[in-house]
């Protein structure tokens, strides 16, 4: 009897690896490589760009203060004569990091938290939505600025207080997933064999949850750098003198219309770095949805 030859020999060729075929399909997506081009360019110049430029961004020299841009300071001077490209980048580090930063402390916190409340229902859910439509009444800014109040100023609390105004978002995502995976046959059939709920949770709901979540947290990080740049803007944020771009654009208010360059660059940096993220949501979304990939 004659052997069946395998299906590679045969030359039937297997499916690419999902991770493979994200990949491939993200980097066809113009709006993901238009988001991930600014994202990249943006981190690359502010990881070396101080580095290269060599200048401390604190250092005072009063006597260049306000200096129109030129060769030596090609963003100009601030009202304390410090550089102010040394000063946007670095601040960058700052605004970039404690919106990543935020981001992942509100899926870590929030992923559990939405996936057992759907999961479960009843009186836990109950529980859960009711606290989470609370924190939703507030808007994020807002929410962020009472835990500011409470906590204080300084970049580890606001960092703390932007994730947690993040946090009601993705719990209310978790648990939409949720509701829909319970009802799914795997689901059902893991109940059947003997599988505790937690385990249930753990292995199958909060993994296939991830996908509206990983586009939700690339938004999130522009929203999070917009509301720690609101906070800084009114002196609530990152503390002078650590650059941080909301805290230059509330520094620079009191020259907006005799040097309005001191407002504009930190104020375009902030519009270019979520216009990133926005983008690679954009993106992500068009390649994680099933419904709209091709």
């Amino acid at each position: 009897m004659a052997l069946v030859e395998a299906p590679a020999a045969q030359g039937i060729a297997r499916p690419a690896p999902r991770k493979a075929s994200i990949a491939r399909d993200l980097l066809r997506s113009p709006s993901a490589v238009a988001g991930l081009v600014i994202l990249l360019a943006l981190g690359l110049a502010c990881a070396l760009g101080p580095v290269i430029l060599g200048t401390d961004p604190i250092a005072q020299n009063l006597s260049e203060a306000l200096q129109p841009p030129s060769v030596s300071h090609p963003l100009g001077t601030d009202g304390l004569g410090r550089d102010e490209l040394v000063r946007l980048l670095y601040g960058g580090r700052y605004s970039i990091l404690l919106g990543i930063a935020a981001a992942a402390i509100g899926i870590g916190i929030g992923l559990p938290i939405g996936a057992l409340s759907g999961f479960y229902g009843g009186k836990v859910d109950l529980v859960v939505q009711g606290v989470n439509d609370v924190l939703l009444s507030f808007p994020g800014i807002l929410l962020a600025l009472s835990l500011v109040a409470g906590l204080g100023v300084g970049l580890q609390n606001v960092t703390i207080a932007v994730a947690i105004s993040s946090i009601p978002a993705f719990v209310r995502l978790a648990r939409a997933s949720a509701l829909s995976i319970r009802e799914l046959e795997y689901t059902r059939a893991a109940i059947a064999i003997g599988q505790t709920k937690p385990r249930i949770v753990l292995r199958h709901v909060i993994p296939n949850s991830l996908a509206p979540v990983i586009v939700q947290a690339s938004l999130q990080v522009g929203n999070a750098i917009l509301v720690a740049a609101g906070l800084g803007f009114l002196g609530l944020g990152v503390q002078p003198p650590t650059p941080e771009w909301g805290s230059m654009l509330g520094d620079s208010r009191n020259y907006i219309f005799r040097f309005p360059a001191l407002s504009t660059f930190p104020g375009l940096a902030i519009f270019v770095v979520v216009i990133g993220f926005n983008l690679l949501g954009d993106g992500l979304r068009d390649v994680l949805d099933p419904r709209l990939r091709r």
